[in-house]
């Protein structure tokens, strides 16, 4: 089910809410856990319902592993069959297992396939919604409870951790530390209208930029990007168009599912971790991976890159480190080599990273001291270096995507609309320049790049969710940066939300203007990974 969807807005929010406090008002807690658990699982099985088995396999499986390991002694003279170590260790390779098959079998046998020359014909294996997320929440569950951070007697709660729905599919990946306490409070399950009016909020912000940012500007990136797959040549502004058009998308999709994730928990009382903190306004590609999938780049850094050996064994090995862990973040992805490459060049841009600061270092620079125009030089070099990885990430295979890329770096030429040049008086300057002209595309041109300034403006200028809600902690972790909005921070202070009847007109407007654009809903890009 989509949080984008009639059915999920009309029916399935209202009374799986309406259950909720209506069971928990009676005191009856226990129950209401349960209530949301069945709806839950409702909503995970909704387009599959066979998925369901293996979420209660999984989850099954993980919470008696838990179990062991809580209730495993260390100076116990009882014999065991494993000791703490391997218990651990067993869990995670079953939880990877399971991961890779599903994922990771498909790749597997068209790379030996186009290796050796074979066609082993084996039926496409599909891949079930969510089973990234609630694998990592659980591997993450599994090793705080080895470090005795955390453990679950209650299978009751154990199921509800992993299966509550604003996150099941898509994230946040969260700690059972952060949540299930939450969930202990008996104040959650009182109605409460300011967490309601707040969820409320923060969800139609959210479907908002689904549907009228990232959906709308998706016209103009799929057709580049099909093109691309088809092996036509793209000219230089074309190719640039797509690939921005994309970026763009991605940017709004993910930011709009996250908001409704964090939004819809909130409903319930529950706060999730903030998982997408305005990226584009990074000014270093360190500082994009701290706001950009927070709770993905948190789990790969503590139970990845730190096991690692992380920067503590010297440089080289730092670097190492760096490219393992985005090559394997790339991986968990997606299940091909153009992923790979993503996370592999993203690693190679923290080496240069590291490798810049470390000379600014050696220069004598102040690395926190710099000015408005370093910063936005900073930032676009920044958002162009991600704008080319995404190419890779958004092409169906290699071919695509370097066909793409080619067309970025200007090797298929440049073309311009020959009714736009004439209509600028620039052709015969264009035309000295080496540029060809086309008798169409010019609609498509200018349509295309008047989407990327606007909403690209945005996404520098403006606050984001979690800013403009700040009065209200929306989040767990929603102090982590926060930034400074240099063109007028004292202006969109003075701008925050308020439960006012301004804001309630506002809000009121985003929301018609978000359901009445639900007609087609759209899955939600990281409904794929």
């Amino acid at each position: 089910m989509l949080f984008n969807s009639y059915q999920f807005i009309f029916v399935f929010l209202p009374v799986t809410l309406l259950g909720f406090f209506q069971i928990g008002k009676k005191g009856k807690y226990q129950l209401s856990m349960g209530w949301l658990v069945l709806t839950s699982l409702v909503f995970y099985g909704w387009a599959n319902p066979g998925y369901l088995i293996l979420l209660m396999i999984s989850i099954g499986c993980n919470y008696l592993i838990g179990i062991e390991l809580s209730n495993y002694q260390e100076n116990s003279q009882e014999k065991r069959w494993l000791n703490k170590k391997q218990i651990l260790f067993l869990g995670i390779v079953i939880n990877l297992s399971l991961l890779a098959y599903y994922k990771y079998t498909d790749m597997i046998i068209l790379t030996f396939d186009n290796l050796l020359g074979t066609n082993f014909n084996l039926k496409n294996i599909i891949l079930p919604l969510g089973i990234s997320f609630f694998t990592f929440n659980q591997i993450a569950y599994l090793v705080d409870n080895y470090k005795r951070k955390t453990q679950e007697y209650s299978f009751l709660k154990y199921c509800l951790f992993v299966a509550f729905f604003p996150y099941l599919t898509s994230g946040p990946i969260v700690h059972h530390k952060e949540i299930t306490p939450q969930f202990n409070n008996e104040e959650i399950y009182r109605y409460n209208s300011q967490n309601v009016a707040i969820g409320l909020t923060i969800f139609f912000i959210g479907l908002f930029k689904k549907v009228i940012f990232a959906d709308s500007i998706a016209t103009y990136a799929t057709p580049i990007f099909d093109a691309g797959s088809q092996g036509i040549s793209l000219p230089f502004l074309e190719a640039w168009g797509g690939a921005l058009a994309y970026s763009i998308q991605l940017y709004f999709d993910f930011s709009g599912y996250s908001d409704m994730a964090i939004g819809v928990a909130r409903m319930f009382g529950i706060k999730l971790p903030l998982n997408f903190d305005s990226p584009y306004k990074a000014v270093n590609i360190a500082e994009f991976w701290r706001q950009w999938h927070m709770t993905l780049s948190g789990f790969l850094r503590d139970y990845l890159y730190i096991p690692l050996g992380g920067n503590r064994q010297g440089e080289p090995r730092r670097y190492v480190n760096l490219i393992v862990t985005m090559l394997l973040g790339g991986l968990w992805h997606g299940a091909g080599w153009n992923f790979v490459l993503w996370g592999g060049l993203h690693g190679v841009y923290l080496v240069i990273h590291r490798q810049w600061q470390s000379l600014r270092i050696y220069l004598g620079h102040d690395l926190k001291n710099s000015s408005w125009g370093q910063r936005a030089i900073s930032r676009l070099i920044t958002f162009l270096a991600v704008v080319i990885t995404w190419v890779f990430f958004r092409a169906k295979d290699m071919s695509t995507a370097w066909n793409i890329i080619k067309g970025m770096l200007g090797l298929n030429g440049i073309s311009f609309p020959a009714n736009i040049a004439d209509a600028l008086k620039i052709k015969g300057f264009l035309a000295n320049l080496g540029v060809s002209f086309t008798v169409s595309g010019g609609t498509e041109m200018v349509f295309t790049y008047l989407w990327v300034v606007v909403l690209l403006a945005i996404a520098w200028v403006t606050p984001n969710t979690q800013e403009w809600m700040a009065l209200y902690s929306p989040a767990l972790n929603e102090n982590v940066r926060h930034s400074d909005n240099e063109l007028g921070s004292n202006f969109w202070k003075r701008l925050r939300w308020m439960p006012t009847k301004i804001w309630s007109i506002i809000i009121g407007i985003i929301a018609g203007l978000g359901i009445v654009y639900l007609l087609r809903p759209t899955e939600f890009l990281y409904f794929q990974f």
